[in-house]
C-alpha cells in the first residue's frame, strides 16, 4: 500500500490529514501578561514557529528576502520556512527583542542559509532605507519583501483612551514603514519579485478596543490593492495575508488577561492559530506557484470570514 494511502489511528483518515480542530491544543490559555514587546520564552504555552515541523522543498533556492519583525511570531515562522526553502533571510527586530532574534539567526543558519539581523525601529524612515541598503549589499539583491512587523495596543474604553502618541506610533509602525520600505525596495525589485504584506481580520471586522490598529490593517489592504495595480505592469506581484487570532508574543503585552484565557475560542475551528500555520501561505505568495496572484488577500483565520 502506498504511503499516502496508509492509515494512522483511524481507517477513514489518510496519511497526512489531520483534524484542524485538534492539530494544536484547544485548552484555555493561562491568564498572562508581559511588558511590550513580549518574548517567546515567557509565553505559556510556547508558540510553534515550525521549528520542528516545517520541511523545505527547495522552492526558494537563490532568493534574497527581507522580513520585518521576524524575531518571533509570524515573521519568525516565515523566516524559518524561507530559509528551509533555500532563501537567504534578512530581518528586522526591535533592540529589546535581541534574545528572540539570536534564536531566529540560529534557525536560519542551521537551514544552510545566510542570515542578516537588523535591529532598529521601523518608525524611523532612515532605518527603513538603511535595512533595504544593507540587505542588497549583503545579499547582492532583493527578490521578496515581507512587511510583517506591526504595533498593537488595546484601549479599555475605545477612543476615549486612545492617545495621539499611540495613534501616531501605530500608523508609523504599520503603515508609514510599509510605504518607506516599498519605496526603498523598488529600485532593486526585478520582474518576478514579490511584496507580501501582513494585514489582519481586524481590517475587515474591527474591534472597539483596537481602533488605531484596525484602521492601519484596513489601510494595508487598500495599499496592497493599489500597489498591485501599479506594479503589475513591472512584473512585481503584491499580495497580503490576513491572520485571525494567532498565538504570538504580541498578544500577552497588548490584550487584557481575561481575553488571553479565551483567545481564539470564538473561531469556527475553536482555537487560536499558531505562527507555523501561516508559513506555507507566505511561501506560496513568494514563489512562481502563485504567478497569477496579485492584489489578493488570503485569510488565515480559523474559519472566520473576511468579507
Amino acid at each position: 500500500m502506498a504511503l499516502e494511502n496508509q492509515v494512522i489511528g483511524h481507517s477513514d483518515v489518510p496519511f497526512g490529514a489531520q483534524d484542524p480542530r485538534t492539530q494544536y491544543p484547544k485548552a484555555r490559555f493561562e491568564p498572562q501578561t508581559q511588558d511590550y514587546p513580549g518574548w517567546t520564552d515567557a509565553m505559556q504555552p510556547r508558540p510553534d514557529h515550525g521549528e520542528s515541523s516545517y520541511i523545505g522543498h527547495h522552492r526558494m533556492t537563490g532568493f534574497r528576502t527581507l522580513i520585518t519583525g521576524a524575531d518571533s511570531g509570524i515573521g519568525k515562522a516565515v523566516a524559518i520556512a524561507y530559509a528551509r526553502e533555500g532563501a537567504d533571510v534578512a530581518f528586522t527586530y526591535l533592540p529589546e527583542e535581541e534574545q528572540d532574534a539570536v534564536n531566529t539567526v540560529q534557525l536560519i543558519e542551521d537551514a544552510g542559509s545566510r542570515a542578516l539581523a537588523l535591529p532598529g525601529d521601523l518608525q524611523d524612515e532612515s532605518f527603513c532605507r538603511e535595512v533595504i541598503a544593507q540587505t542588497v549589499t549583503e545579499f547582492g539583491g532583493l527578490n521578496v519583501l515581507v512587511n510583517n512587523a506591526g504595533f498593537q495596543m488595546t484601549t479599555s474604553h475605545g477612543i476615549e483612551d486612545l492617545t495621539s502618541e499611540q495613534f501616531d506610533r501605530t500608523f508609523k509602525s504599520n503603515v508609514y514603514a510599509l510605504f518607506w520600505l516599498v519605496k526603498g525596495a523598488l529600485p532593486h525589485l526585478k520582474p518576478g519579485a514579490a511584496i507580501i504584506n501582513t494585514s489582519s481580520i481586524q481590517g475587515y471586522h474591527p474591534s472597539d478596543s483596537l481602533i488605531d490598529y484596525a484602521a492601519t490593517k484596513a489601510a494595508i489592504i487598500n495599499m496592497t490593492f493599489s500597489l498591485a495595480e501599479s506594479l503589475g505592469p513591472r512584473g512585481i506581484r503584491v499580495n497580503a495575508v490576513a491572520p485571525g487570532p494567532i498565538w504570538t508574543p504580541l498578544q500577552p503585552p497588548t490584550q487584557p488577561r481575561e481575553k488571553i484565557e479565551h483567545f481564539g475560542e470564538d473561531t469556527p475551528l475553536g482555537r487560536a492559530g499558531q505562527p507555523a500555520e501561516l508559513a506555507s501561505t507566505f511561501v506560496l505568495l513568494a514563489t512562481a506557484e502563485s504567478s497569477y496572484m496579485s492584489g489578493s488577500v488570503i485569510g488565515v483565520t480559523g474559519g472566520k470570514h473576511l468579507a
